[in-house]
Order: C-alpha cells, then sequence, then structure tokens
C-alpha cells in the first residue's frame, strides 16, 4: 500500500512537476489577492492569452522564449493602461479588445510559420517536461516576484482599496500600478512550463476567490491563498498520476471544486448569522 502510495515520486519527471509547483505556486496565489481585490481578473487573462505572438516572435528571431513573452505581456498591459486612461471605453471593455486581437495575432503567426517544432505545451502547458532549466526559471521569476509583494503588501492593498488616499498618503501609485504589471507578466512567463497560457489564468483568480470567501481580512486572506493553491497543485500532480490525465487541468478541477465549497460554505454561514439575527430581534 505504502510503496503505491509513494510510486509517483519514484519517477525524475514527476519530482520535476513536484518541484514547479512548489516553485509556481506562491506568486500566483499571492498575485490573485490582489488582482481579486483591485478587480484585475481579466486583466490575468488579457496577458495570459497576449504573450503568445512574443513567443513566436522569439523563437523566429532567436531569444529565450520567456523573453518574447514578458516583452509581449508588457506591451499588452501597458497599452491596456493607456487606452482606459485616455478614451472613454471601460478597462474591461480595453481588455477585451487587446488580449484577443494580441491572440488572434499569436494564432495566425503559429499556424503561418513553419517553425519545425510543436509549441503547443505553451498553450497547454507540460508540466511533465519540465527541464533544469525551467526549474531555475520559475524559481528565479518566483523569487523576485514574492519578494516584490511581501515588502509591498500593505502599499499595494492601500491602491488596490483607495488610489486617491494611496496618492495622497505619498506613495508612488504610479510605480506600484506598472510595477503590479510587471509581476504579473513575470508570474505568467514562470507558469508557462507549467499550465499554458490558456490555463494560467485560473491559478492568477481562483486561489485569491478561494480565500476572500474563508477570512474576512488581507494577512490571513495571503496565507491561505498560498496554501489552498499549494496544495491543490501537488493534488493535482499526484492524482493526475493515477488517472492517466493531464496535471494543468487535473489541477484547474480541483481549484474549482474547492472554490464551490468555498462558495457553498460562505453561504452556508451567512444564511445562519441571519437566521440567528433574525432570532435575536425576535427574542426583544
Amino acid at each position: 500500500m505504502i510503496d503505491t502510495l509513494l510510486f509517483p515520486f519514484q519517477f525524475p519527471f514527476m519530482q520535476n512537476a513536484f518541484w514547479i509547483v512548489l516553485l509556481v505556486a506562491p506568486p500566483t496565489a499571492l498575485l490573485s489577492c490582489f488582482l481579486v481585490l483591485k478587480g484585475w481578473a481579466l486583466m490575468g487573462d488579457a496577458v495570459s492569452h497576449a504573450v503568445l505572438p512574443g513567443v513566436v516572435l522569439a523563437w523566429i528571431t532567436g531569444l529565450p522564449l520567456i523573453v518574447g513573452a514578458f516583452a509581449a505581456g508588457m506591451s499588452c498591459a501597458l497599452l491596456t493602461g493607456y487606452l482606459s486612461y485616455n478614451s472613454r471605453i471601460k478597462q474591461d471593455t480595453v481588455m477585451g479588445v487587446v488580449f484577443s486581437g494580441m491572440f488572434g495575432i499569436g494564432i495566425i503567426m503559429y499556424t503561418s510559420i513553419s517553425t519545425g517544432q510543436h509549441i503547443d505545451h505553451v498553450l497547454f502547458g507540460n508540466m511533465l517536461g519540465v527541464g533544469p532549466q525551467d526549474l531555475w526559471t520559475a524559481g528565479l521569476i518566483s523569487l523576485g516576484v514574492t519578494g516584490f509583494l511581501i515588502l509591498k503588501w500593505k502599499d499595494l492593498l492601500l491602491h488596490a482599496f483607495d488610489p486617491a488616499q494611496a496618492q495622497a498618503s505619498g506613495l508612488r501609485t504610479g510605480l506600484l500600478h506598472y510595477g503590479l504589471l510587471a509581476v504579473l507578466s513575470l508570474t505568467i512567463v514562470a507558469t508557462l512550463t507549467a499550465t499554458g497560457l490558456i490555463l494560467a489564468v485560473a491559478l492568477l483568480v481562483t486561489p485569491g476567490a478561494i480565500a476572500f470567501l474563508l477570512v474576512r481580512s488581507f494577512g490571513p486572506m495571503l496565507i491561505v491563498s498560498v496554501v489552498v493553491c499549494t496544495l491543490s497543485m501537488l493534488a493535482g500532480v499526484y492524482l493526475s498520476f493515477f488517472l492517466d490525465s493531464a496535471p494543468a487541468p487535473t489541477i484547474v478541477l480541483i481549484l474549482t471544486a474547492v472554490f464551490v465549497l468555498a462558495f457553498l460554505n460562505r453561504l452556508y454561514v451567512t444564511r445562519k448569522t441571519s437566521r440567528r439575527a433574525v432570532a435575536q430581534q425576535n427574542r426583544a
């Protein structure tokens, strides 16, 4: 029985998959809390899709794929911010236009240019094909992003809730705004190999949404988000071995199931509190 449970850990490709989970989970979970509070869930979706043309261009020019992905992600984020600030169009509308346009360009480039190799893992992930270079890349990005979010979480929290108050307090709101966009792009680059572009958005939204339903203050929200994301990703990789399924979709399904449970728990607590309040009013 014990040998069967420990069987997945005997394979190097499974060991690397577990390592990439431990490296990717903290930055995505922390960042998801800020994206949820700031209402930037679509921004993660937009940037994750917009990096595709950068990846293709990087391959054509012989540059590392992460360079092209980061450049395209930042271009999408900056273009979205510029258009939303200088037009009457709402930000979610701008994000939809920009990310769909860039993703369309990327798909056309990918299908029309003969690259000689498949880059489907950029779209769908290839967690079981993670190598040492991918681990180093994800580790360095994770360290930088996690450090930035931990050091600046109070400033970012104030900026998310009340940008005017943050500016009046002397904070450099422009730096915080574009710093958050930069770490968002970097985090998506770190998750390219693990989850791919299409599924990366789940890691950037769902953990924060789950933590938001379970706790009422931001500090515990960060901790709960990291714990939920890490355990869900580890469970997804582990179960995918026995289910003979792809790890990334399995992880997303587990996160979705946890979100549903958290939502039902919040609904039950809210109704219980309402009934208790009504009962107290009746007794009074």
